[in-house]
């Protein structure tokens, strides 16, 4: 049986990547509310606005100044400044404070690739970005990106737990290796998000079912729930929410030794409910000009994405 899902996700994903579907889709007159449901603004201050909303509302946030595979070393060193300047804006409006609002960087995006020394760079960057973190009053999440950047990625993490531990990692899933990465990582002080995955990735590192991918997504979140560190439950999906709560009270954590977190704009009422029932819910916040990439793996994770989009090209382009 064909999963169609799967066959959408894939497409989604490939187009992703494509720069000239890119140049359309950016050129054309799509409504500003269409990728503001997803997307906080171009600017700190947007940023920051949004933060301001969701913090008054009992939510915590996790924000994304969006970009990835920069080959550019001026790029690299815009996207660290951009970081240094949130964080100092969280800081000097309180929103950083107990972590209310804390980021999340993609090395890959703070230079990761850049040819010769792109892992020190990123490095570098990335340990600016934490201290920037820790002097604002808050922390620093490393996004997870497709799988050819996952060891060099924990690696960056270990070496930047040394001087900033509360450094959060992220595990996606639906790559076969996640569940020992989990077990690796459920110790004491060690943040986890746990996403299913949003690369197109091939079958010999990954599920390629959403079944399987769910299921692996249990057999990880047991690990994290059952370890000593603090686990994200990065979903939407409803049974796998619930599937959280369960294993979290069988393994008696408190409401503040785990978090859930979704998308913004992604079921914005069930996370309200969430928060409004004494649970932690962090909402991850994107920012910044370089939405497409985002956008269109936001497509791929859901399908009602994608039909809320087209629709809305249709109606509005």
């Amino acid at each position: 049986m064909i999963d169609a899902s799967g066959v959408l996700r894939q497409g989604l994903l490939q187009l992703s990547r494509s720069n000239q579907l890119r140049s359309i889709i950016e050129k054309a007159p799509v409504s500003r509310s269409v990728v503001q449901r997803f997307v906080a603004g171009a600017t700190t201050a947007d940023a920051v606005r949004a933060t301001q909303a969701l913090c008054d509302s009992g939510r915590l946030v996790t924000i994304d100044y969006l970009g990835e595979d920069t080959l550019d070393l001026d790029q690299a060193k815009a996207t660290r400044d951009a970081y240094l300047t949130l964080l100092a804006a969280l800081g000097s409006s309180g929103l950083a404070e107990d972590g209310r609002a804390e980021v999340s960087v993609k090395l890959s995006a703070v230079g990761q690739f850049l040819p010769g020394d792109g892992h020190k760079i990123a490095l570098d960057h990335a340990r600016e970005i934490c201290q920037a973190a820790v002097n604002a009053g808050t922390t620093v999440t490393l996004d997870a990106e497709d799988h050819t950047t996952t060891d060099a990625t924990m690696e960056t993490l270990l070496e930047l737990r040394q001087d900033f531990p509360s450094t959060g990692a992220v595990l996606q899933a639906y790559l076969h290796r996640t569940e020992g990465d989990c077990r690796d990582l459920a110790h004491e002080g060690s943040r986890v998000r746990l996403c299913k995955g949003a690369y197109k990735e091939p079958e010999s590192v990954a599920y390629q079912k959403s079944s399987d991918v769910d299921l692996s997504y249990v057999r990880c979140l047991k690990v994290l729930m059952e370890g000593k560190g603090y686990p994200m439950v990065a979903s939407h999906d409803p049974r796998l929410v619930q599937i959280a709560g369960a294993l979290a009270a069988k393994a008696r954590r408190q409401a503040d030794s785990f978090e859930f977190q979704m998308l913004y704009g992604i079921r914005p009422d069930e996370q309200k409910r969430i928060a409004e029932r004494g649970d932690q819910m962090r909402v991850y916040l994107p920012y910044g000009e370089q939405w497409y990439g985002y956008l269109m793996r936001r497509m791929a994770e859901r399908p009602a994405n994608t039909f809320f989009f087209l629709r809305a090209v249709a109606t509005k382009g």
